[in-house]
């Protein structure tokens, strides 16, 4: 089918689940999307979004997944989730069926993307929604289900606690990540003690305060870093010192500077 944009999207949109088809996938072009906010849903059918260029958020049930360029979010089916985006996005959707998905992950993760696995989604993506089975479309819908089964899950996830208190926190965080409060001020904001702080939100994310403050930032610097930020802007607003102390929390994070991180997932690159 042809690429959604910004012009057509909401005309040409079809409930993936009405579709009578192991896999349902299309893609989607805007220059400029504005901000884009997708309340929570949920479908019966598992979905893959990958991000060509531009980046996503995603809250899942208990977390939150950024998708940079050239990677993308897998989603099981029946799972309550919300999608926000701004700025340029060019991405290509897979609504895939838990009769034939039976292989792929059981929980929400984000994966690294193979040149094969990018290129059978956007062949996915052209085809008509009632392809013909028992051909060639099957065989490329197979080898797309056995790619994607393969793929590599990537530690873009930042857990999300569900306790009112923490989400407080959360939220104040996230709207200023640059202000680096200690343990103890945090659980004075939260009407806690410092004990009962690391207690709860090891509880809430399988991560301590400090593991999960530092998540955060890698989280939110991938969103600014494939927004076009530059990375010393972004250590700025995440409150580090120095760019090269950035730099190495980062590496040591992902396995990768900050500049060959998104130079591999740049669209005009390999």
């Amino acid at each position: 089918m042809p690429i959604l944009t910004s012009a057509d999207a909401g005309e040409t949109w079809i409930e993936p689940d009405e579709v009578p088809r192991p896999i349902v996938a299309f893609g989607v072009a805007m220059e400029d999307v504005g901000g884009i906010e997708i309340d929570p849903h949920r479908h019966r059918k598992g979905q893959i979004i990958l991000v060509q260029r531009g980046a996503l958020s995603c809250e899942v049930e208990g977390g939150l997944w950024i998708v940079p360029p050239r990677s993308a979010l897998w989603i099981p089916g029946d799972a309550l989730h919300a999608v926000k985006a701004s700025g340029a996005l060019e991405g290509y959707n897979a609504f895939i069926d838990p009769k034939v998905g039976a292989a792929l992950p059981k929980a929400c993760c984000a994966v690294s993307v193979t040149p094969l696995l990018r290129e059978l989604l956007i062949r996915a993506a052209h085809l008509p929604y009632l392809y013909e089975e028992g051909g060639a479309h099957s065989r490329l819908v197979v080898v797309l289900l056995d790619e994607l089964a393969a793929a590599k899950v990537e530690d873009l996830h930042l857990p999300m606690p569900a306790d009112p208190r923490l989400r407080r926190i959360v939220d104040e965080m996230m709207a200023a990540p640059a202000a680096r409060g200690t343990l103890a001020s945090w659980a004075r904001r939260a009407g806690l003690s410092e004990r009962s702080l690391m207690r709860l939100i090891a509880r809430e994310t399988g991560m301590s305060f400090g593991r999960w403050r530092q998540q955060l930032g890698v989280v939110l610097a991938v969103k600014w870093l494939a927004g076009g930020v530059s990375i010393q802007a972004v250590a700025t607003d995440l409150g580090y010192e120095s760019t090269p102390s950035f730099v190495t929390m980062f590496r040591k994070a992902l396995g990768a500077s900050p500049g060959r991180y998104m130079a591999e997932r740049h669209p005009s690159r390999g």
